[in-house]
């Protein structure tokens, strides 16, 4: 799957074209712009591994594209190939097959050192009995520039990740935070076109880790260069990036902005690992056009529009999700023309903002609400209530189980 990026500076509109661009819409977009050659471009990428067993697939044939200046997350759990995807761009494994091109340059059997990118580790690998200013000036000193140019440059991004005054420290004298920091210094002051952060973040406790987040983004907005970031946590994927892609098992299961992927999950896996979804599988009863009548009880409706691209066909089983923010829940049946359930309460739990309610169907799935809570919205429901949930048809998701499906 190859996916185009639309103009970096212009992410709002790129989102708002999302979920109806076509890959070869996005393809001929960036064709047709004068000096739009993607920052990094993967065609046809595979990796695989000789173990005593066999050889073992880490990257199946991958396909993408990543625009110059888009912070870019590849998205998965342990072992779906996105780290060995990642290194492979940076010249640390080289490919079984395929290409990797910088900036329309094939760069495979290149050594990492004579690529134009920087790479971030998740240990930052920072020299112990070193100071901060040395930590930063070391690539440069590698390269022979000259003392005073090293001063300004090193000066110049110690203050871009705020650490102007500690360039006398050792990294031993620096919180987690601040050592990751200087580890993004390093790399960014050799000026690569491309910075790789392979899950930089993993290490710090949750609070510096979100604070760090934002930082990232920043710096990356102010330097201008194009970020590839690894990471399993979804949260920061979604907070982080302008464009992603979820890998599951050496395959890209869907890419798009953060937006499109949670909003519109293609498949079962996807809608899984994005957030919190519920997921159903339901019999087709009929189609009306492109629009799949599943079965339920009386006096309950289940409709999905769009059902047929994901494979629905009258008769065959059909899975489907709902965002648990998209669902009402109440003592009355909702107006007609809305997805309808009749459900029992199982459990309510207080989160602050919002209050998650665990509610049991009558053919025993169990499916999750959150209402935000408001003056208005407390105490909704109590453990054994029955209730009715509701939801905007639009809201309702048909998935394909594997990304070969789509």
């Amino acid at each position: 799957m190859t996916t185009r990026p639309g103009p970096v500076e212009d992410l709002d509109s790129r989102e708002s074209r999302a979920s109806s661009a076509t890959a070869a819409d996005q393809q001929a977009s960036i064709a047709a712009r004068p000096g739009s050659l993607p920052a990094i471009e993967l065609v046809g990428i595979a990796k695989k591994f000789q173990t005593r067993t066999g050889p073992v697939s880490a990257v199946e044939r991958v396909d993408l594209v990543i625009g110059e200046g888009e912070f870019f997350s590849l998205l998965g759990p342990s072992g779906c190939g996105k780290t060995t995807t990642l290194r492979m761009i940076g010249g640390f494994e080289e490919p079984s097959e395929g290409q990797i091109l910088l900036y329309g340059k094939d760069v495979v059997g290149i050594a990492p050192n004579h690529r134009d990118v920087n790479m971030v580790f998740q240990s930052y690998a920072l020299f112990p009995h070193m100071s901060v200013f040395d930590n930063v000036a070391f690539g440069l000193r590698r390269k022979s520039v000259a003392k005073a140019e090293i001063r300004a440059r090193v000066g110049k991004m110690l203050e871009l990740v705020q650490l102007e005054g500690k360039s006398e420290r050792r990294p031993k004298e620096l919180s987690g935070g601040q050592q990751q920091r200087v580890a993004l210094a390093r790399a960014l002051v050799n000026r690569p076109r491309a910075l790789l952060l392979d899950e930089p973040l993993a290490a710090l406790d949750l609070k510096l880790r979100q604070a760090m987040q934002i930082e990232l983004k920043r710096i990356q907005r102010e330097v201008g260069i194009t970020f590839v970031f690894v990471t399993h946590d979804q949260n920061e994927a979604l907070t982080m990036s302008d464009r992603l892609v979820v890998m599951n098992d050496g395959r890209i299961e869907q890419a798009g902005s953060p937006r499109e992927v949670y909003e519109r999950p293609r498949t079962r896996f996807v809608a899984g690992f994005i957030g919190t979804s519920n997921l159903m599988t339901r019999t087709v009863r009929a189609l009306d056009g492109a629009t799949a009548v599943l079965d339920c009880g009386p006096d309950e409706s289940l409709t999905v529009p769009d059902a047929v691209s994901a494979g629905a066909a009258a008769g065959a089983e059909l899975d489907i999700t709902v965002r648990p923010e998209k669902v009402s829940l109440t003592h009355q049946p909702p107006a007609s023309g809305s997805c309808v359930l009749r459900a029992a309460v199982a459990e309510v739990v207080y989160l602050g903002t919002s209050t998650q309610y665990t509610v049991r169907l009558t053919d025993g799935t169990e499916l999750t609400v959150f209402i935000q809570n408001s003056s208005d919205s407390t105490d909704v429901a109590d453990r054994g209530d029955q209730v009715w949930l509701g939801w905007n048809p639009n809201h309702t998701l048909a998935l394909a189980r594997t990304a070969e499906n789509r």
